[in-house]
């Protein structure tokens, strides 16, 4: 196709126009044929992975899944031997204690990702990023430990107050406590989903600081000068760019952490006091999670009861994947197309 001149008439330019337009290809060397192949290799196993862990589930779920079928989602028991099981107990339980975690954890990580990448000083960006990196190789029994052993005994205040205060919230109210005596025994409050949440939102803190800090250090440096031309100080700056443009990052960040927290066993199954019914009160004791009914119950089981608690991880696998690849294309929709308010 011919180049188009300068002031070429409109006839001439239209018919340049309407000429097809040539591909160019280039053909790849030995070395990029083998970075293809293995990345798409890579890709292959870990969707063939993902997809053999869903079908051995599912095969093993069936015995118990053609039994309670779809009871299996609304029955607040468990009782394999009579038949008589489901998630409808737990799975709410699942939920609250990751809400719990969230609310916990997204003011925290959003906060300490803004500093990490707009405020704090270069040298103390390394160790603050290394620091939070450090959180996320502690195991899980650790922070369960923690939550157990500490947590729980100089929580207990709070949950008071919060229950004395703010009780007339359905979620906050707890039965059977003496508010009248500052002595009255404590035990109402301990074992909760509330304490429960508050030790898993530190591990998942580690998750949505890391993403969200990757989607604000991308932040354009030339819309970020833009706003200190037009007179915006720091905070002026990261409300009118960072925010808009990480949007995306703090979306996918939440819900993989998110996803982690409904995932959670040790430190549910360590603190919680298990019980197979909803309990909305979030401060009171007792409750439950999918994860921690499948280590509670998997040592003392027959085959029917594994099938069981099988159907109840395939149904925590598929929420859990759900999460993840919704967190996953929303921090990939970021990275292309994020703008801000400039």
């Amino acid at each position: 196709m011919s180049p188009v001149r300068a002031g070429a008439p409109i006839a001439v330019v239209a018919e340049a126009s309407r000429q097809p337009r040539r591909r160019i290809r280039s053909a790849p060397g030995g070395g990029d044929r083998v970075f293809l192949g293995l990345t798409r290799l890579g890709a292959t196993l870990v969707v063939g992975i993902i997809a053999a862990v869903g079908i051995f589930l599912g095969i093993r779920a069936y015995p118990a899944l053609a039994v309670a079928k779809l009871s299996f989602l609304t029955t607040q028991a468990w009782e394999p031997d009579a038949h008589h099981f489901g998630i409808g107990g737990v799975l709410p339980d699942t939920v609250f204690i990751a809400l719990v975690a969230l609310f916990v954890s997204v003011p925290v990580s959003l906060g300490l990702s803004l500093y990490i990448s707009e405020i704090a000083p270069k040298a103390l960006q390394r160790t603050l990023v290394s620091l939070v990196d450090l959180m996320s190789a502690v195991p899980s029994v650790v922070y369960a430990f923690w939550g157990l052993d500490f947590l729980q005994g100089h929580i207990i205040g709070v949950s008071r107050w919060l229950s004395t205060w703010l009780g007339w919230i359905p979620i906050f109210k707890v039965t059977g406590a003496d508010f009248s005596s500052p002595t009255a025994s404590a035990s109402v409050f301990t074992a909760s989903t509330f304490i429960v949440g508050l030790a898993v939102s530190l591990m998942v803190i580690p998750i949505q600081c890391s993403v969200m800090r990757e989607a604000f250090s991308q932040a354009p440096l030339g819309e970020r000068e833009a706003a200190y031309a037009l007179g915006s100080n720091r905070w002026g700056m990261i409300t009118s760019v960072v925010l808009p443009f990480g949007k995306g990052g703090i979306i996918g960040g939440t819900m993989l952490g998110l996803g982690r927290a409904l995932g959670e066993t040790i430190c549910v199954y360590l603190i919680i006091s298990p019980i197979y019914r909803i309990n909305f009160h979030i401060l009171q004791e007792g409750g439950n999670s999918i994860s921690a009914l499948i280590a509670l119950q998997f040592a003392d089981t027959d085959s029917f009861g594994t099938s069981a608690l099988m159907a109840a991880g395939l149904a925590l696998f598929a929420v859990t994947m759900i999460i993840n690849f919704a967190a996953s294309a929303v921090v990939a929709r970021s990275r292309s197309g994020a703008q801000s308010e400039l």
